[in-house]
């Protein structure tokens, strides 16, 4: 949605948005509870580069009492895109088509690209991939299809069969598995709740007001462990870790880099995790929940992982590594995203099938050049297929969250102007496909 914004207000081009939830849907904001709060500061999420403040005018405007410091809801801010999107669409009518269906092959060819959106074709100069991240990594032995195994907590009515005293089981402790909790306990559960992930690592908690970023003296060529030891030694020093952390985000990138394929493995074996729970912080006021519920004793957290999984009439028995098995009514998918090419949806999948699209470094997301453009099964880079968001992530580190998102935005629509005139469809709606075997183009199975 933000390359749709930025495109239709920096350049004359036709936007074709598809997306089966439209604008400011999807799982972050259309499957979030109204106690699912933004995990960043109002201030950090405008849509637009150009206008920081962007966000919290407008939630003053909403009527809610917010500064730049306010953690707001997921709701809202979805709310908010579908604002940004309508005042686009009215800034140059006629030029934004809302399309929603679900796209499920993508193709470049010599006069532009044929993109598969439900059941018909759509034509364009080029396509902008930004379809968030791959699919959740699934435990060892979870028992797909059994009733008690939740492998999208954030399908409607994911827990509505899960008994109020029965005992829970979250695979993960990040932030997922902090929204599971809280909406286990909104929902009024009374069962114990456990939260296993290998190092039992919940996210660190922001401070209710933000403070400025302080840079430590980092050098990509002192490698890994250097870089590790300098960051530790700053953080120590510094009256709030919070503020080196932050201050490292510009230069994320610079710093992953210049790390050779060896050592970006050591980091994302090692210390990934450890940085992710520093980095991704819950809201001051969802960490006060989460620290309430577990000396109520209705969370507990431990480092451990999963040896085997096995059903056990309408619930699973889990056992961990360490031998500890526990019968559960439920066990929740809390892990993160998968790697690739395991990972893949429909969509990535059949890109790779195809050899229109390889995978990036470490399976992180798939292999792109400088400009975000894909790169091939054949190594050469495809211009009319651009990736935004958290696809590109292992040629890049920083790329999942808005600032970044609605910067490669701003990029892709200034780059090149003139390339972004679209070619409109003949039709008010998707043609009927042809074989897809005929077109010489990826479809998913």
């Amino acid at each position: 949605m933000l390359a749709a914004t930025q495109l239709l207000r920096c350049t004359d081009s036709d936007v074709i948005l598809i997306d089966p939830d439209g604008p400011g849907g999807g799982v972050a904001y259309d499957a979030a509870q109204p106690w699912h709060l933004l995990n960043s500061r109002a201030g950090a999420m405008s849509a637009h580069p150009d206008d920081p403040g962007h966000f919290v005018a407008w939630a003053r405007a909403d009527g809610q009492a917010a500064t730049a410091d306010t953690f707001l809801a997921r709701r809202t801010y979805g709310r908010y895109l579908r604002d940004v999107a309508d005042a686009a669409d009215a800034a140059a009518p006629g030029r934004l088509r809302v399309v929603r269906e679900r796209v499920t092959g993508v193709a470049a060819h010599d006069t532009g690209v044929t993109v598969r959106a439900g059941d018909g074709l759509l034509h364009a100069d080029r396509a902008v991939l930004a379809v968030g991240n791959p699919a959740g990594a699934q435990p060892l032995g979870a028992p797909a299809g059994h009733p008690a195994y939740i492998a999208d907590p954030w399908r409607p009515d994911a827990f509505a069969a899960v008994p109020a005293d029965g005992p829970v089981l979250l695979v993960g402790t990040g932030l997922t598995a902090v929204d599971v909790a809280l909406t286990l306990a909104t929902r009024g559960h009374r069962g114990p709740v456990v939260a296993v992930s290998r190092r039992g690592l919940l996210p660190q908690a922001h401070t209710a007001a933000g403070a400025p970023p302080a840079l430590p003296d980092l050098d990509p060529a002192a490698g890994l462990a250097g870089l590790l030891h300098t960051l530790h030694a700053a953080a120590c020093g510094a009256p709030d870790w919070r503020t080196v952390v932050d201050g490292l985000r510009p230069h994320l990138d610079r710093l992953w880099t210049g790390l050779t394929p060896a050592e970006q493995d050591r980091f994302l074996r090692h210390a990934a995790r450890q940085w992710e729970n520093h980095r991704h912080r819950m809201a001051p006021g969802i960490a006060a929940q989460v620290a309430w519920l577990r000396a109520e004793g209705a969370l507990e957290v431990r480092a451990g992982t999963l040896a085997a999984v096995a059903a056990d009439g309408a619930a699973l028995t889990v056992t961990l590594a360490d031998g500890t098995t526990t019968r559960y009514a439920a066990v929740v998918n809390c892990a993160g995203p998968g790697r690739l090419p395991a990972a893949a949806g429909p969509l990535v999948g059949a890109l790779l099938t195809a050899g229109a699209a390889r995978v990036g470094p470490h399976g992180l997301g798939l292999d792109v050049d400088a400009a975000g453009s894909l790169i091939t099964a054949a190594g050469t880079a495809e211009p009319k297929l651009t990736v935004v968001g958290s696809l590109r992530r292992g040629r890049v580190w920083e790329t999942t969250a808005v600032p970044e998102i609605r910067a490669q935005a701003a990029a892709l629509a200034a780059a090149s102007p003139a390339a972004w005139t679209a070619t409109p469809p003949a039709a008010p709606a998707p043609t009927p496909a042809p074989t897809p075997a005929a077109e010489g183009w990826p479809v998913a199975a």
